[in-house]
């Protein structure tokens, strides 16, 4: 019996002498498991999910080769940074020969409005001679026939100052469409450039400096870390009981010490098969809801870095709006 007492005594003391971080990892351990148990207050409801965010695919809109690509997996990017650049003599050439052509339509232009003016000016003549040329037939001092031939000269004055107008309504034309051709070559040419459409992470790099891609290409991806959610699955009972915009609870399995607080933004019209990643507390139920749990941007622009996707962890949502969280859900950050 002494010996008994003996050893608790040491148990006792080693306990008494366990450090700090050894008790705090233990309570929450005894945490986690009471909150993966089946019981939980009435009208709270948690299931499995997993974090994801918006991934936007930075793909090319013309083939070419790429010159270079700026970034790597892992990167951080800002709205229009510059991602890869897609080499362009072709275009470049292009772009050259329209530019040429809006000169050269320009010049023709200044052609016609030359001539214009000159075929002004013989109309001038050609009817300031043909209203002389009328009174000295009605005097009897020029004949018929040289009256005709003035107004012949005259209408063709008047044709030739017609041609000469539309000779720059058509270089006006000419330098419009050769202007249209400039400009859709510089669009081309800036859209040979890639650029982050949104701040976030990238994600993948799907093409290497030196590749040549077509059309439609995926070149990065990036993770829009200001649109991050939980992805839930809920039968039909609990995901009709929903509201939208309504408070929810996120533990993850990598800082299980830490409560997220989140908001109901999305809940499937449709349902869908369970997930072979998803286990709900009924596997029994072969349809489910899908619904989202979205985390604050605010939060997210404080934690960014901490942001990752595809970890796992609970989804506490409520069933009635009158439930009250428990403590072990309040809300707790680093």
């Amino acid at each position: 019996m002494s010996r008994i007492r003996a050893v608790a005594a040491v148990l006792l003391a080693a306990l008494a002498l366990s450090p700090p971080a050894a008790q705090a990892q233990s309570r929450i351990k005894a945490l986690i498991e009471r909150l993966r148990g089946d019981s939980m207050p009435e009208g709270i409801v948690k299931t499995n999910g997993r974090i994801e965010a918006t991934q936007i695919d930075v793909s090319s809109k013309y083939a070419g080769r790429l010159a270079e690509v700026t970034v790597k997996e892992g990167d951080e990017v800002t709205a229009g940074q510059v991602i890869a650049r897609i080499s362009s003599p072709e275009y470049e050439a292009q772009l050259r020969a329209a530019q040429a052509q809006v000169l050269r339509a320009r010049q023709a232009l200044a052609e016609a409005e030359a001539l214009i003016a000159q075929r002004k000016s013989d109309q001038i003549l050609a009817r300031t001679d043909t209203e002389r040329g009328r009174e000295l037939v009605e005097k009897g001092y020029l004949s018929k026939q040289v009256f005709d031939q003035r107004s012949a000269k005259a209408d063709a004055a008047d044709a030739a100052l017609r041609a000469a107008q539309a000779q720059r309504d058509q270089a006006e034309f000419a330098i419009h469409a050769s202007e249209a051709d400039a400009e859709q070559i510089k669009a081309i040419l800036v859209d040979l450039v890639l650029v982050a459409p949104r701040s976030g992470r990238v994600q993948y790099q799907l093409a290497r400096t030196g590749e040549v891609v077509s059309a439609g290409t995926r070149v990065v991806t990036i993770l829009d870390l200001s649109d991050v959610y939980m992805t839930i699955y809920l039968p039909a009972a609990q995901a009709g009981q929903l509201a939208l915009g309504d408070e929810a609870r996120i533990i993850l399995d990598p800082v299980p010490q830490y409560v997220i607080p989140a908001t109901i933004s999305f809940v499937a019209a449709d349902a869908q098969f369970t997930p072979k990643s998803v286990e709900t507390a009924d596997e029994r139920e072969k349809l489910v809801f899908r619904a989202k749990l979205q985390l604050d941007r605010d939060l997210l622009a404080r934690y960014h870095r901490q942001v990752k996707t595809g970890v796992r962890g609970l989804g506490f949502v409520r069933t009635s709006p009158s439930a009250r969280w428990p403590d072990s859900l309040a809300v707790k950050l680093p």
